[in-house]
C-alpha cells in the first residue's frame, strides 16, 4: 500500500534528524539496502547501496555541521516526495572544496525521494544551491537574511 504524505514527512524528519546529528549508521537505516543516491554534481557522483553511500555520508559530515532544517514546501505523489528546505548550520570542513572556517552557513536544498511501501528511501536526489554556499565562503561577512527565491527578504 502506497505511503501517505504524513507517512513521508515522517520518514523525511527522521532522515533528517540524523543528518543532523552526523549519524551516518542512522541515514543508512532509512535508506534501502539498494538505494540510489545521488548529490548532483558531487565528483564522486551517484552511488548504490550502503557501502558506497557511507563514504559520501562521512564527507559531508566532516564538511558540514548542520543545525537544522527548515521545510519551505514538500509536494506529494505515489511514493514520492519533493523537499525545498532551508538548511542551517557550520562549514566546519571545507564543502565545495572551499575552507569554511567553522562560518555559518544557509542555503536551499531540494531533495527528490522515492520510497518503498515499507517506508524506505529508494532513491535520493539531493541538488544544493552552490552560488549560495559559494558566496557565503568567500565573503568576509555570511549572508545572515533569509532571501525567499525571488531575493525578498524575510
Amino acid at each position: 500500500m502506497p505511503l501517505t504524505p504524513a507517512e513521508m514527512d515522517a520518514l523525511m524528519d527522521r532522515h533528517f534528524a540524523f543528518e543532523m546529528t552526523d549519524d551516518v549508521d542512522g541515514v543508512l537505516a532509512t535508506l534501502a539496502p539498494d538505494a540510489q543516491h545521488d548529490i548532483v554534481g558531487a565528483p564522486d557522483g551517484p552511488t548504490t547501496g550502503h557501502t558506497q553511500t557511507r563514504p559520501t555520508y562521512e564527507q559531508v559530515f566532516a564538511d558540514l555541521a548542520g543545525e537544522r532544517v527548515e521545510t519551505l514546501h514538500r509536494y506529494y505523489g505515489q511514493n514520492c516526495l519533493t523537499d525545498e528546505s532551508l538548511w542551517i548550520g557550520r562549514a566546519v570542513g571545507s564543502p565545495l572544496g572551499i575552507h569554511g572556517h567553522n562560518r555559518p552557513l544557509r542555503f536551499r536544498i531540494l531533495h527528490v525521494m522515492e520510497f518503498d511501501d515499507d517506508g524506505l528511501i529508494t532513491r535520493e536526489n539531493v541538488w544544493l544551491d552552490h552560488n549560495a554556499i559559494t558566496a557565503q565562503l568567500t565573503n568576509d561577512q555570511p549572508l545572515t537574511q533569509r532571501t525567499d527565491p525571488k531575493g525578498t527578504e524575510q
